[in-house]
This record gives C-alpha cells, sequence and structure tokens, in this order.
C-alpha cells in the first residue's frame, strides 16, 4: 500500500467529499477492519478545522451476530441515545463520512422481515438526521477501501493479499489518485465536466425517457415539471457549501415522475442487497408501482425491500451512466454499489432526493408529493440497468425527440 496515495485520498475526501469548515463537526462511520484509513479521516479533519470528530466503528461479525440472535424486538426501535445523538449532530451541520466496505454475503441466511423493520424503525426515529441528509442539510460523502472479505470476492483467483492490493488499486483508479497527480484538480475538472451534461439535460425539459435493449429492458419513464439533473457536486442549504456525496462518481441523475414509470425493467449487474448478492433482477411496472419481482438469487430480499413500505415500491431515481466510463472499462465488478452504480446507468427505487425538481430542498414531503416524485420512503436502493446496446429516447415537453443515447453511451 502506498501510504502517499492513501493520505492524498483522505484528504480528498475531507476537503472535496465534505468539504471540512472551521468549527464544523465530523462523524465518521468506519468498518473496523479499515482503522487505519478511518484514523487518517479523523486526523485530515482535524487539520482541516473540525471541531469534534466522532467515529462509529462496526464490524461485519457483530453485524451478523446481533441480526442472527439479538431478541426479535430490538428490530422495531432505535435506542433513544442513538436517535438523540444522531438527530442531534444533524442539527449542528455534522458532515459525515461513511466508509463502504463489507462483505457482499455477510448477512446471508438472516431473516429478511429483521432487516424490513430495522429499516422501518430507522426510518421513523431518525427522520430529522435522514431528511437533512436526503435534502442537502448536512454534506456527506460515502467511500471505500478494501477488506480480505470483499476483495476475494470481487478477486477469487488471487491470494487474499494479492486480492486486497489489486483492489487498493482499482479504487485508486476510480477516484483519480495517483502517487504524483493533483486528486483535488482532477476532481474539478470532472465534476464541471458531468455537470455540464446535467445542465443540458434539465434545459432540454424532457417529459419522458424510452429505454430499450436486448436483455429485456422496454420501460417509459415520465418525468416531472420543472425537473433537475444533478451531478459531481452538490451545494449544503445550511451553509452553501459544495460537496461530493459519492466518490467515485460518473452518474448524472433526476427523479422520474412518481406514477408515470411503465414497463419491463431488466438488471444488467448482480446487487448486493443488505449483506446477500442478488442476481438476475426484473422488474414490472404499472403506473409507477412495482408490480412484478423475479430475481435468480436472493428473491425473498429483494421483495422484502421492495415491502418496505408503500413508497419502496416506486423509483427515486433515474441514472445515467456512459457503458464507456471509467469503472465500466476496468472490467470489474465490484459486488459494491458505491462502484457498480457508477458503471452502468441505473435506477433506485425508495425515496427520491428533493434537490431532483426545482426548489425542492426547501419543500416538505407533501409538497414534494405534489411536485410529482416519490417524497417519503424509509429505503433508497439503486440497482444497474445499462448495457452496452442500451438506447433512450427522450421527448421534451414540446413534444421534440432526443436521442439520449446510443449503444449505451451518451448521444448529447
Amino acid at each position: 500500500m502506498n501510504a502517499k496515495m492513501l493520505w492524498q485520498y483522505a484528504r480528498l475526501v475531507v476537503g472535496v467529499g465534505i468539504n471540512v469548515q472551521k468549527g464544523q463537526p465530523v462523524m465518521i462511520n468506519c468498518p473496523i477492519e479499515c482503522a487505519p484509513f478511518g484514523r487518517m479521516l479523523m486526523t485530515a479533519a482535524y487539520d482541516a478545522g473540525a471541531k469534534d470528530v466522532i467515529i462509529n466503528w462496526r464490524d461485519d461479525y457483530c453485524t451478523r451476530e446481533r441480526c442472527l440472535k439479538a431478541d426479535d424486538s430490538v428490530f422495531d426501535s432505535v435506542y433513544p441515545w442513538d436517535a438523540l445523538k444522531l438527530n442531534s449532530l444533524a442539527k449542528e451541520g455534522v458532515g459525515v463520512i461513511s466508509v463502504s466496505a463489507s462483505d457482499p454475503e455477510n448477512l446471508k441466511g438472516v431473516d429478511p422481515d429483521r432487516l424490513r423493520r430495522s429499516r422501518i424503525a430507522s426510518g421513523r426515529d431518525l427522520k430529522e438526521f435522514m431528511r437533512a441528509q436526503m435534502s442537502n442539510g448536512i454534506p456527506w460523502c460515502v467511500v471505500s477501501v478494501p477488506i480480505p472479505s470483499w476483495a476475494k470476492k470481487v478477486f477469487p483467483d488471487l491470494d487474499e493479499a494479492e486480492a486486497v492490493e489489486r483492489l487498493w488499486d482499482e479504487i485508486f483508479k476510480t477516484v483519480r489518485v495517483t502517487e504524483d497527480g493533483d486528486a483535488v484538480e482532477e476532481w474539478r475538472r470532472h465534476c464541471a465536466d458531468i455537470e455540464g451534461k446535467a445542465r443540458k439535460l434539465t434545459e432540454y425539459d424532457l417529459a419522458e425517457l424510452h429505454y430499450k435493449n436486448s436483455i429485456g429492458t422496454d420501460l417509459t419513464v415520465k418525468m416531472p415539471e420543472n425537473c433537475v439533473w444533478l451531478a459531481g457536486g452538490d451545494i449544503c442549504r445550511t451553509n452553501g457549501v459544495k460537496f461530493v456525496a459519492n466518490m467515485p462518481t460518473e452518474e448524472v441523475f433526476s427523479a422520474p415522475l412518481r406514477n408515470g414509470v411503465d414497463g419491463t425493467l431488466v438488471a444488467s449487474k448482480p446487487l448486493v442487497l443488505s449483506g446477500n448478492v442478488v442476481e438476475g433482477i426484473r422488474f414490472t411496472f404499472k403506473d409507477g408501482r412495482i408490480v412484478g419481482i423475479l430475481a435468480d438469487t436472493n428473491e425473498e430480499n429483494l421483495r422484502s425491500q421492495v415491502d418496505t413500505d408503500e413508497g419502496s415500491h416506486y423509483l427515486g431515481e433515474i441514472a445515467l451512466v456512459p457503458y464507456d466510463s471509467p469503472i465500466s472499462q476496468s472490467g470489474v465488478l465490484f459486488f459494491n454499489t458505491l462502484f457498480d452504480e457508477n458503471a452502468s446507468c441505473h435506477f433506485a427505487f425508495g425515496e427520491a432526493y428533493p434537490a431532483c425538481v426545482k426548489g425542492g430542498d426547501d419543500l416538505s414531503p407533501e409538497e414534494l408529493a405534489a411536485a410529482g416524485i416519490n417524497a417519503e420512503s424509509n429505503t433508497h436502493v439503486d440497482f444497474m440497468v445499462g448495457t452496452r446496446d442500451l438506447e433512450i429516447t427522450g421527448v421534451t415537453r414540446k413534444g421534440e425527440t432526443v436521442r439520449i443515447f446510443e449503444n449505451g453511451n451518451f448521444a448529447i
């Protein structure tokens, strides 16, 4: 492991990812296997002027043991002190860094209903914190570093040490960290490029899009009036500071009209969902609602996630990623949605990001629903649908036809 590159990565996450401001509290969610990186993030945050840095350590083994063996009642609520902590930090404008690294099959065999009830409890008891995050009330950034169980899933033919080192190499490429480069400047250029595409899509004022490819996707997606396409960095509405929610990011995204999705949607990559790998996903939509669910593996887990609440039966995100994006060109299936969603066009079922409609960050859930997007759900699950032959055709509100994607890549 190249220590110089690792420090550059940590400073990039702190300085560009959440863009820490002097006097701001920072919270880091980090697996114990990634402790060295978590400590680097803490140091980088303090060096940037953070008021305090709170680290929440987690562990795959402990998570699995709790999900399997804890009393059934614990999955129906969040402890009051945890709710007070997170909701209070949200009011203080905390910057949140989440290190996404876990065994993709860590929760295999766990009762899906326990996970479903836990999501509902978190959505209810942590509502202030989650609403602040979804509506850009606090800056947040999801990043990742390798752990052995994950690396071996990605590179099963390598021994553990080689798999971890290879995964480090691939991650550094995706986040534009090189030994002699300037990752901050690279990110500025990259964000400017994809933000330009987002502005162009917003200017088109698309009324609907039609998706079609050879694996079975044939879907019409209507868009709400005053929809906004976003990419790269977001603006924290409480302090006006720009942050980047995902590193890496290659997507241009918006929110579809809640009741305006019809047809068939077939996933092009496996989905790691609550510690299980779901393959061969096929959804059928009618008037926006998921009315048909099939999967080749772990279908029960997928159904449980869709059944979280009424909002989880509808799409909350539509995202465009060229098939020839750098992550896709790597040929690596990461078994981690942070990376795999940035290698492929994708959708998400569950809650929409309010900023996807004009002025949305300042609207109530009821006002967002009236604007036409999926305003309330305790889940948001991205799944990948892009292919080499994906065609996407748009129709503007003026009735003009626009070729958005051709042969899996942007045509605009």
